[in-house]
């Protein structure tokens, strides 16, 4: 039987996507809020070979088996044979030797899961925890699922986009995600720096690119402020932080230009006042919180979805 792999969002069609969002909020409402364990994945080895920080992602990875019953690793890779020159693709494969039935990478490589697909065969999966500026496929769930909780997804939502699009992996994996269930007004908004070339956004064909805050958010229903990439940037493409904050920073005063039931979002980790203000961040439109609450969910959904039973 041949694994089931996570590796990015447009590997989805509108029904996969969907019922992992609707088991992901079954998991939410039966197993997340009401802090509960089950049994599904008992015995199941899930290894999370992180290769950059993460917080959010690792963790709720491990929540998320944890509450499924699985068996979670989480080696310091720091102190692992890759610092006596192991190669990668030998350490996971180390880690299936020792049972790991599903394997959670995060890596700097945008094409280093589709080499561990096929290094490994079909008896492990593969969950992409993010991979270069490429996709983000589990926080895209994460944010489809929050936004759902609170909209419709499809035609007639609104979703602004701000910041540095062009080396987000959670921009492409959002915008892949908003376009399956059928989004057709999403906007991005950010320095021409930060913005991917009009090549690359017409794949997406309903993504508009603006050059000025106001345009962007007036009569948004969700608003998502990115993170600043800057561990992905050549020199060219800094910027001023003041200057992008005074420009395109999310504040008080230009959350205004959304509908004003607009939710924010946030992928975290956020940078007050570069990328959003206190204000807003712990505001009552924000939903930021939520987001890591939902992303254990989707976690397990995807946690589910991927995992063949004996």
């Amino acid at each position: 039987m041949i694994q089931t792999h996570l590796i990015e969002i447009n590997q989805l069609d509108i029904a996969s996507l969907t019922h992992l969002l609707d088991r992901a909020e079954y998991w939410l409402h039966n197993t997340v809020i009401s802090r509960q364990i089950n049994s599904l994945l008992h015995g199941c080895v899930v290894a999370n070979l992180f290769f950059e920080p993460s917080t959010r992602t690792q963790y709720s990875f491990t929540v998320a088996a944890e509450r499924l019953g699985a068996i979670v690793l989480n080696p310091q890779l720091s102190h692992s044979s890759l610092v006596k020159g192991e190669s990668l693709l030998d350490t996971a494969r180390t880690f299936v030797a020792m049972g790991a039935e599903i394997l959670v990478v995060r890596h700097s490589a945008p094409d280093i899961m589709e080499e561990l697909v096929t290094y490994l065969g079909e008896r492990t999966a593969i969950i992409n925890a993010g991979a270069g500026s490429k996709q983000h496929p589990t926080q895209g769930l994460l944010d489809l699922l929050t936004i759902r909780q609170q909209k419709t997804l499809g035609p007639g939502l609104a979703v602004a986009v701000i910041g540095d699009v062009l080396h987000s992996r959670v921009a492409r994996s959002l915008i892949d995600g908003l376009c399956c269930v059928g989004v057709n007004d999403i906007r991005v908004v950010a320095p021409e720096e930060w913005l991917p070339s009009a090549a690359d956004l017409a794949i997406w064909q309903v993504v508009q690119p603006h050059a000025e805050l106001r345009s962007a958010l007036t009569g948004a229903d969700v608003v998502v402020a990115l993170r600043i990439q800057t561990e992905r940037m050549q020199a060219a493409d800094q910027v001023d932080k003041i200057a992008f904050y005074k420009t395109y920073g999310l504040t008080e005063q230009t959350l205004r230009y959304a509908k004003p039931d607009a939710m924010v979002l946030h992928p975290g980790p956020m940078i007050r006042g570069v990328e959003i203000a206190s204000i807003v961040a712990d505001g009552q439109q924000s939903y930021i919180t939520e987001q890591v609450r939902c992303g254990v969910a989707a976690r397990m959904a995807v946690l589910e979805w991927c995992h063949l039973p004996p």
